[in-house]
């Protein structure tokens, strides 16, 4: 294989000859005129990546009228969970994740939601902040109230809490822990378990 030859190197220094060129001064308080190089297009480049990514977690979604609640069969509030989740499905079906989760997801956010004796929600609670993309809770917050009213709480309940992790992915689709469909394995982890299961059992 052949090596390319490469040009003659610039100088360093400029001729005698030719006419030396300044770069006007610019204000340190003024903004540049102009992203330049590698930085330029590095910086238009996260930009890009960043601002659709906050996109599908805007708040202002369209409004139309809640689904109705259906009755409860559930007594205890750990049997109401399935109920609230469902509900929440019902009003948000395009929001849903079709089936496994890929294996990264974009945020794991927990909630408690206390719903009041006509079904509307009295309170929200983070009880699990998401390490990085905390712009979903906001948005978690909108959509748990754009489902109101919610089943009644179980008989001989003023009120009732609900537990939920939610389970969301980057394209701004969730699943709820307690209807989840699980997720996809990591190719690495897949790996993993591949290589373990070739291996020889150890005797003791």
């Amino acid at each position: 294989m052949h090596a390319r030859a490469h040009p003659a190197a610039a100088r360093l220094t400029p001729s005698a000859s030719a006419p030396c060129r300044r770069r006007p001064l610019e204000s340190p308080s003024a903004p540049p005129s102009r992203l330049r190089g590698k930085k330029g297009w590095l910086a238009g480049l996260l930009i890009g990546i960043a601002l659709p990514a906050l996109a599908q977690f805007d708040t202002a979604l369209p409004a139309r009228a809640p689904r109705p609640a259906l009755a409860t069969m559930a007594t205890t509030e750990a049997a109401y969970r399935i109920d609230g989740a469902r509900h929440l499905y019902l009003n948000h079906p395009e929001r849903i994740h079709d089936g496994l989760l890929p294996p990264f997801l974009h945020a794991i956010a927990g909630v408690r939601t206390t719903i009041d004796a006509h079904g509307r929600v009295s309170r929200i609670e983070i009880t699990r902040e998401p390490a990085v993309a905390r712009e979903v809770l906001p948005w978690i917050e909108h959509l748990i109230r754009a489902a109101e009213p919610y089943p009644r709480p179980p008989a001989g309940l003023d009120t009732v809490r609900w537990d939920e992790i939610w389970l969301i992915d980057r394209s701004g689709r969730f699943q709820l822990h307690t209807l989840s469909e699980g997720q996809q394995q990591a190719p690495d982890s897949a790996d993993d378990e591949a290589d373990e299961a070739d291996s020889p059992p150890t005797g003791r």
